[in-house]
Parts: structure tokens; C-alpha cells; sequence
């Protein structure tokens, strides 16, 4: 098998490439943010959704500085031209590693894009709809009639976004599990072999990722993340075959020569 000819990039070169990308991707979020800017008002609801279902009626979202609410909005902005672009932005990630990978290998960038795309947005989604609800009803439930709930919208968005971002992140499992076995770098029978050390890991990042301490949410968020973990057994598995097929394709003609 020829080396591919993209490995003999200089790091010159990688260094221009990856520049590249990256004004690709912070011009993507900039025309991103200026969208979902005009529908500022919009996103505040939607994002505020899980708090305010939690909160009682006499119960109101404040900001304590004079710029607060202004940079706040930003900040929800920036965050939904994130996901919105999310896309575009992992098709540049694909571009920049793409010439480290031989030609065969580059026909999985739709898959790549695809799977990435629909992994993140999986992941932010069960967090929002599924998690976030009842780890938001364990904080309110401190609410009586000497404590009233007068939570900052900004340490509540810093919140949000680190939960989600963190959950969407975290679903990406199978796509670096697939890379990681082309590499050769772990395979189905280790990945089965150390499963229980892979639950505890599991539980230990749902535990520093829930914002809630109680049990229901962390397990909320450990249970997709072992199925995701059982997905990428299988995913090695079919990403070691296909590394192999080729080896063996090349090697018929020569004993057929012989």
C-alpha cells in the first residue's frame, strides 16, 4: 500500500490548514451569532424553559449588573450559533484531519459529519428534555416562605451551557471510539474486557457533570452513556473489519500470481 502523500505535510503547512479552519469555523459562528441574536428573545424562553417549569410563581430570574443582561443575551446567542453551526463546524474538524487519513478512509466524511452532528445534538437534547427537569425541581424544592428563589439568569445560563455542551460532547463517544480502533489503538475485545472500569469512569463524569448532587440525575446521565458505551463495542468491531478487508483484498491477487 503507497503512503498517502498528505502524511508528508510540513508543519508549516498544518499550521496554515488549521488556520484555515478555524476562520472558517469562527466565521460560521459570527453569521450564526448574528442570527440568532435577532431571536434573542425567543432562545431566552426556550432556555429558561427547565428553571422556570421548576420555579414557583413569585419566583424570578435577575441580573445584578448594569451590562449583565446585555452580555447574557450574547452569551445565549453565541451558544445557539454553536449548535447551529455545529454541522459546518465538525465538517471543518473532518477537513483538517482528513490528509492524515489514506483515500479510502476519506469517503467516511459524510458519515463522519452526520453521525457527529446527530450524536451532539442527541446529547443536548436528552440533557435539556430529560435531565435537566428533575435536577432543576431538586434545587427549587429548598423554596419556602423564608427562602424565595432569586436565581442570576447569568450563573444560570453558565450552568446550562456547561451541562449541555458537556452532554453533547460526552454522546461523541462512538465517532472517537471508531477513530481510536482504525488506529489500532483499542479494539472490541479490550473495550469488552474493561467494561466495568468503563461504568465506574461513566458514573464518575456524571457525577461532576450533573448540576444536581441526587441520584436520580446522575444515573439519568450515566444510563445513556453505557449504551453508548455498548454501541462503540460494536463500532470497533466493524471498524477493525473494514481495516482488515482491504489487507486481505490485497493479498488474493498475489496468490493468485503465485
Amino acid at each position: 500500500m503507497e503512503p498517502n502523500e498528505d502524511l508528508k505535510m510540513s508543519l508549516t503547512e498544518h499550521l496554515i490548514e488549521l488556520r484555515k479552519r478555524l476562520t472558517n469555523s469562527l466565521i460560521a459562528l459570527g453569521l450564526g451569532f448574528f442570527v440568532c441574536y435577532y431571536f434573542k428573545d425567543w432562545l431566552f424562553s426556550v432556555l429558561t424553559k427547565p428553571l422556570t417549569d421548576a420555579l414557583p410563581k413569585s419566583s424570578y430570574l435577575i441580573y445584578t449588573g448594569l451590562t449583565q443582561a446585555f452580555f447574557t443575551y450574547m452569551k445565549i446567542a453565541f451558544f445557539a450559533s454553536l449548535i447551529l453551526t455545529s454541522p459546518f463546524i465538525i465538517y471543518q474538524v473532518w477537513k483538517f484531519i482528513s490528509p492524515a487519513l489514506l483515500p479510502k478512509e476519506k469517503k467516511y466524511v459524510v458519515p463522519f459529519v452526520f453521525f457527529s452532528t446527530l450524536l451532539f445534538l442527541s446529547g443536548v437534547t436528552f440533557g435539556y428534555f430529560v435531565v435537566l427537569p428533575p435536577a432543576f425541581e431538586f434545587f427549587v424544592s429548598f423554596n419556602n416562605q423564608y427562602l424565595h428563589a432569586m436565581i442570576s439568569f447569568s450563573d444560570y445560563l453558565s450552568l446550562l451551557v456547561t451541562f449541555l455542551l458537556g452532554f453533547g460532547i460526552s454522546f461523541q463517544l462512538p465517532i472517537l471510539i471508531f477513530f481510536l480502533a482504525k488506529l489500532g489503538i483499542v479494539n472490541n475485545k479490550m473495550l469488552s474486557k474493561n467494561r466495568k472500569y468503563a461504568i465506574l469512569i461513566i458514573f464518575v463524569v456524571a457525577a461532576i457533570l450533573t448540576p444536581s448532587p441526587d441520584a436520580l440525575s446522575q444515573i439519568l446521565m450515566a444510563i445513556p452513556l453505557m449504551f453508548l458505551y455498548e454501541v462503540s463495542i460494536f463500532v470497533a468491531k466493524f471498524a477493525a473489519k473494514k481495516k482488515d478487508l482491504p489487507e486481505s483484498n490485497e493479498d488474493d491477487p498475489e496468490e493468485h500470481e503465485a
